[in-house]
């Protein structure tokens, strides 16, 4: 049963390192600069999906690395988590500059 949800979990993983590619290649577009909340709401998106990568990637690195690596496998942990506490701060921000941009607007 354990074993059934961590490759539950590896291959959520592995999709969402697809879906974030595939996100960072539709917000590629750099010729749409309209205005400055819409820029920063692009960068805000940007730096979700990519943090979220490097979080696919280093979560990834530290399934294949071989126990004895220690070194190694303590620096993709501190590597992961920080990623991971990155990517939640950009979620979170997103609606908040949205809230914000509509209260000055008011």
């Amino acid at each position: 049963m354990h074993s059934l949800n961590i490759f539950c979990h590896e291959f959520v993983v592995a999709v969402s390192f697809v879906a974030c590619i595939v996100g960072l290649v539709l917000l590629w577009d750099s010729k749409q600069q309209k205005n400055d909340v819409e820029e920063t709401e692009r960068i805000l998106f940007r730096m979700s999906f990519t943090y979220w990568l490097v979080y696919c990637v280093a979560f990834g690195i530290e399934k294949i690395v071989l126990p004895d690596w220690e070194s190694v496998l303590m620096t993709l942990r501190i590597t992961t988590a920080l990623s991971y506490f990155l990517t939640f701060s950009c979620v979170v921000s997103l609606p908040l500059h949205k809230f914000a941009v509509h209260r000055v607007e008011e």
